[in-house]
């Protein structure tokens, strides 16, 4: 121990086993999807934080820890934007400087049981505000968030249906914590046991308390996945052939992915007929995403359009929340190179202004998304309050082929049927194409990036509302109102503190004649 404690003195050594104990989070996520580890997963990052000689050392740990984490977790992003995957990672890494500088003020040194209790509800808090602030939309959106490596383990999907994604990430670095002091610190492990017993209690109390979504209906819909194929005419072909195979069995709903139709159908009327047709073969509406520079007002568009037996209903979404570089450059006057060393975006898509729920026929209410909104829990329990019945999200991971971006992408789904109560279809062009049910379980098989299929799901609807809809992000409310009482609990210490503090003695002044109680003589 000595030795490791000798070789860790070097401060590049230190930065780079902080990194990679950073990184070892995300063989929690798809796709190695080792979701076990995501209990341990952060513990060699936690031990070696406590250790760090100062705080602003355990910050810089932090930083490196946290660029480890983000790098790891968008790495397949290199061959789009290159060295500035890299700028990005280091970014938003800082977020987790104060997150080492909290760890090692709670649990540096010989920490008390109440220490190390307090740390136990600080330290998940701290955690939680760093994705809180990555998850705006601007920094990248809520991709990766500890929590959503849980997405196929049952008893977790019922625990986000209570306090969504976000109470998932803040249990198991709660877990985390715990397993970090029965390693170092013997003399607090009573409270790191009662945690864990804690979190045990907490998860069984869901699973048997938590309301379930009462099923009471069924609806076919059909997921339509051409695979990799080059130009828009050729794949609109693919998917029109694959789309005419559904005709006779009794569709309800046909979804295309993202980006499925590459020009706007205002002026290409020829491919709304051919749409048009498609429904009145298949007897069922379609759900396809449109792609091109709108003919009725400038820019281009992400457009969610719904496509009846009498050609287009008038049912369209458009995208509200884009892909930073890869849809749109922020602050382009600044960071408008990016385009020259990477596939950023060369023109700024447009945004929506508002979810839309559409109707489909009679009883059938869905609320589209597009590509990476499936991130965000806000979107799709919006969605939920408005009376949805089915959640769809239209994807495109075909520049990520070969990565672990498809597999990341369609776990998504599953955490957001599980927090809402509503059933979620995950349609892509190259995969991976998912459906889930109102639970967050998994209906019938992925649909995989060697396929070019259409596949059809009885999905069982189901209506009520879970906890997480009703009362929102109420885990996140609660920890940054843990924060805000340690921090005020801080400053109430350190004032008691230097007020009880004996002033220091000051020797009286002495004059020119040396005596210090008669002056001037």
């Amino acid at each position: 121990m000595k030795t490791l404690g000798h070789w860790l003195t070097s401060p590049w050594r230190r930065s780079a086993v902080a990194a990679v104990a950073g990184a070892l989070p995300v063989l929690a996520f798809p796709a190695p999807s080792l979701w076990w580890c995501a209990y341990v997963a952060l513990v060699p990052w936690l031990l070696l934080l406590r250790t760090a000689p100062t705080g602003k050392r355990a910050a810089y740990d932090g930083w490196c820890g946290g660029f480890g984490f983000m790098l790891a977790m968008h790495h397949w992003l290199l061959p789009s934007l290159h060295v500035f995957t890299i700028v990005l990672a280091a970014l938003l890494g800082v977020l987790w400087a104060p997150w080492g500088w909290l760890v090692r003020r709670l649990l540096g040194g010989l920490p008390s049981p109440g220490q190390v209790a307090v740390a136990l509800l600080v330290l998940p808090s701290g955690w939680l505000a760093a994705e809180l602030v990555r998850s705006w939309q601007g920094l990248g959106g809520p991709w990766g968030m500890l929590g959503s490596s849980q997405w196929q383990v049952e008893p977790a999907l019922r625990l986000a249906s209570v306090g969504g994604v976000w109470l998932l990430s803040c249990l198991l670095v709660a877990v985390n914590v715990a397993v970090a002091v029965l390693v170092a610190v013997r003399r607090a492990r009573v409270p790191a046991v009662a945690s864990l017993v804690a979190t045990a209690a907490a998860a069984c109390a869901a699973w048997a308390f938590s309301p379930r979504p009462a099923v009471d209906g069924q609806v076919r819909i059909a997921v339509v996945q051409p695979g990799v194929i080059a130009g828009p005419d050729s794949r609109f072909a693919r998917e029109e052939q694959l789309t005419r195979r559904l005709a006779g069995q009794d569709v309800d709903l046909i979804v295309w992915g993202e980006s499925s139709v590459g020009f706007d159908l205002g002026d290409r009327p020829d491919l709304a007929r051919r749409l048009a047709d498609l429904s009145r073969a298949t007897g069922a509406d379609i759900l396809v995403n449109v792609d091109a520079r709108r003919s009725d007002t400038p820019g281009i568009y992400k457009s969610s359009v719904l496509v009846g037996p009498e050609g287009l209903t008038g049912e369209r979404y458009d995208k509200m929340r884009l892909v930073p570089f890869g849809e749109y450059i922020p602050a382009r006057s600044l960071l408008g190179w990016v385009t020259s060393v990477g596939k950023a975006a060369g023109e700024d898509r447009r945004r929506g202004s508002q979810p839309i729920v559409m109707n489909i026929g009679d009883d059938l209410r869905v609320g589209p998304l597009v590509c990476f909104e499936t991130a965000f829990p806000d979107m799709t329990r919006h969605l939920t309050r408005e009376g949805v019945d089915v959640l769809i999200g239209q994807s495109s991971t075909s520049t990520f082929q070969n990565s672990w971006a498809p597999e990341q992408h369609a776990s998504l789904a599953a955490l957001r049927a599980a927090e809402t109560g509503r059933p979620m279809v995950h349609s892509t062009l190259t995969g991976v194409s998912a459906v889930y049910g109102p639970g967050g379980q998994r209906i019938g098989s992925w649909l995989g990036t060697d396929a070019s299929a259409a596949r059809i799901h009885e999905i069982p609807l189901a209506h009520g509302t879970t906890p997480y809809v009703r009362y929102g992000d109420w885990t996140v409310h609660a920890a940054m109102l843990i924060l805000a009482l340690w921090a005020a609990g801080e400053c109430a210490r350190g004032l008691r503190l230097r007020r009880s503090a004996p002033e220091p003695r000051v020797p009286p002044a002495r004059t020119d004649h040396g005596s210090p109680a008669r002056p001037g003589r």
